[in-house]
């Protein structure tokens, strides 16, 4: 398969109209306006390879390299998995997550769940931050209750001896089925590819599993940073390797969890996080230079201005953001992504419908992939998530700009 590396744009200033129907509305403009009046603002000259442009690029990269689109794609994180009855059923017959997790067949099968049912403008394939780790040293179990478990955590010198290099041979499985997924998906929606960021899996790690207080690898940061920096480094080049392996076997789009980097204070995910994520960009954009990486660190609201220095394409806002905030924060020159509250969901549809458009409304016109705050919550209503897509698939930016010209032409009246 030929890897995927083309791109599509024209970046240009783009004029917003302030009105009070739209204030009214809920409508919060990107920098650039004053006094109600909204000038134009200048979006961010794209920076991916021109001799990659392509006008046959999915929505969603699109909008992640903060082209010119005419709505905004969404997808949703876990959005293939328990709340699915076909999942549900699935598991019945498959109990070992593992092996739904490491099965060529059944990882596409579920990857493909929400798309036959929901049509998302992205695909994600079905698998685990975790999966790679025994591909370089790291085996793991996923009990029932205690969730994933480390048996030989590493808090030593002579625990990196476990160590070697990531045998991309043992996640053959994820590469098969990133084929697959494109071949399925063909150009109707991005195959997305994802990896844990070194920080977040070093605390599974350390701690030999899932923890509330991450007071081990907290010490450890103090009374062993030789042993964990030597870790984090080891860590960052199997996940870049492992990266560009998703890319190459077909991922559109790869993001970064670093799911439990809002554990640490800022000055510390300073020190021991954000370098290795820089590595990490750095590496995949020498080899994969038009492949849009996203970040996403839950509970990032005292994060975002650090995330940007990182050199990702796009920050993954969690609900505890406020769109409009995160928004004026972050500025025009990169993309963001989120930020329904999963937990709306579960509520009226006619309140999911104005949520959606709310959000939509505060991120702007570009630059901008719907999606929910966090994870698909265990027991979503599927007929909430149907919604979802049908509410994002019926939003147009040109009825904005209707709305907007409409406005000014009675003012001016």
């Amino acid at each position: 398969m030929t890897s995927f590396c083309a791109i599509t744009s024209n970046c240009r200033s783009i004029g917003w109209i302030s009105s009070s129907w739209f204030e009214q509305s809920g409508f919060v403009f990107p920098r650039g306006t004053r006094n109600g009046v909204c000038f134009a603002t200048s979006f961010k000259q794209n920076k991916f390879p021109k001799a990659s442009l392509s006008t046959s690029d999915p929505l969603l990269v699109k909008a992640a390299r903060g082209d010119v689109v005419s709505r905004p794609p969404a997808w949703m994180m876990r959005q293939a998995g328990r709340y699915m009855a076909v999942y549900k059923k699935l598991a019945e017959k498959h109990p070992s997550f593992r092996k739904r997790s490491e099965t060529t067949d059944l990882i596409v099968e579920i990857s493909l769940q929400p798309w036959k049912a929901f049509q998302p403008d992205g695909v994600i394939i079905f698998s685990d931050i975790l999966t790679p780790l025994p591909a370089f040293g790291v085996p793991f179990d996923i009990e029932e209750v205690r969730g994933p478990v480390i048996q030989s955590p590493i808090s030593s010198e002579e625990g990196l001896k476990a160590l070697h290099p990531i045998d991309l041979e043992k996640v053959s499985f994820v590469g098969e089925s990133l084929q697959i997924l494109r071949q399925e998906v063909g150009e109707q929606a991005a195959v997305l590819g994802f990896v844990g960021a070194p920080w977040t899996i070093a605390t599974y790690i350390v701690e030999g599993g899932t923890t509330r207080t991450y007071t081990t690898i907290k010490r450890m940061c103090h009374t062993a940073p030789h042993v964990l920096r030597a870790l984090l480094s080891h860590l960052t080049q199997a996940i870049s390797e492992y990266v560009i392996f998703q890319v190459n076997s077909g991922a559109q789009c790869i993001q970064i969890f670093d799911s439990w980097g809002g554990q640490l204070p800022p000055d510390m995910w300073e020190k021991w996080s954000k370098p290795y994520i820089e590595e990490i960009v750095s590496a995949v954009k020498e080899k994969c230079p038009q492949i849009p990486l996203v970040l996403y660190i839950n509970g990032n609201g005292g994060f975002l201005e650090r995330m940007k220095g990182t050199g990702v394409d796009v920050i993954g806002l969690d609900w505890t953001v406020d769109m409009a905030d995160g928004r004026r924060r972050l500025g025009s020159d990169i993309s963001i992504q989120g930020n329904v509250d999963p937990a709306y969901l579960f509520s009226t549809l006619p309140a999911l419908t104005n949520e959606i458009q709310r959000v939509v409304k505060s991120a702007g016109k570009r630059g901008h992939i719907l999606n929910l705050g966090h994870g698909v919550l265990v027991g979503t209503p599927e007929e909430a998530v149907a919604h979802f897509f049908d509410v994002a698939r019926s939003l147009k930016y040109d009825n904005y700009s209707e709305d907007c010209s409409r406005e000014k032409s009675e003012v001016a009246v």
